[in-house]
């Protein structure tokens, strides 16, 4: 049997056909890339999560997704003007997810907004608007626009063996990044043109993994790794 994959989503207000409504939301380039990975995607709505082992008794893998910013709230701090768009409600049921599919040792992947949540989910703090810092907008160069750069990752790391080497030509779309690291965390990969930190895991955990880039745009082998740890899972 397929390993099944949980994709974490958004709650957005949706236009399609005759109807504008809210709708639970995610590209659909994720559930692609786990399905050509050879996995199954579950999507999972931002409800009240109780208790989050209910949900991830039902999925071998967790990805938490791209999207809105986080609330500076959930680590302690004041919205910078330049944040926008937070869902509390989310990211708390998000956070929840997170700290325990790692307490099962749960392969997990984090991308873009989820290595975010995975750093605040462990005691870790963001940095709100990374052109305040770098001087630059690299990393979204407009909305709706992919920024184009290279990433390197540590030798030996989850993230280089996810990412197929050690130097990765990535697109990325995001304003925030890692500020203070979460506790058991550790850097595996960061950009060479601003050092902006690319790349968490958890190397006490078999597969925990979150990249600040968007592998479900140009590497869809991160993913695939995923899958691949899930896949090993279902067979122990």
């Amino acid at each position: 049997m397929r390993p099944v994959v949980g994709i974490a989503t958004a709650v957005e207000r949706a236009a399609w056909t005759i109807w504008d409504e809210p709708a639970t939301l995610l590209t659909r380039k994720y559930s692609d890339e786990v399905r050509n990975a050879g996995g199954l995607a579950f999507l999972l709505p931002p409800d009240d999560v109780a208790d989050p082992g209910e949900t991830l008794d039902r999925i071998d893998a967790l990805v938490l997704a791209g999207g809105a910013d986080i609330d500076p709230g959930s680590y302690g701090t004041e919205a910078d003007p330049e944040t926008y768009g937070t869902d509390p409600r989310r990211d708390g049921v998000e956070i929840a997810l997170a700290r325990a599919a790692l307490d099962r040792d749960m392969p997990f992947l984090g991308i873009c907004r989820g290595m975010q949540l995975l750093n605040v989910a462990f005691g870790g703090t963001l940095i709100q608007h990374l052109p305040n810092v770098i001087g630059s907008e690299r990393h979204r160069p407009g909305p709706g626009v992919f920024g184009d750069h290279d990433v390197e990752l540590a030798p030996g790391s989850l993230a280089a063996r996810a990412g197929g080497g050690e130097r990765v030509s990535v697109k990325s779309h995001h304003h925030q990044g890692v500020g203070k690291l979460g506790d058991g965390l550790s850097v595996t990969g960061h950009c060479p043109d601003d050092d902006v930190i690319e790349a968490i895991e958890h190397p006490g955990r078999e597969f925990a993994l979150g990249v600040l880039w968007h592998p479900e745009e140009a590497e869809p082998q991160v993913l695939g790794a995923l899958v691949e740890a899930a896949r090993a899972r279902v067979a122990t």
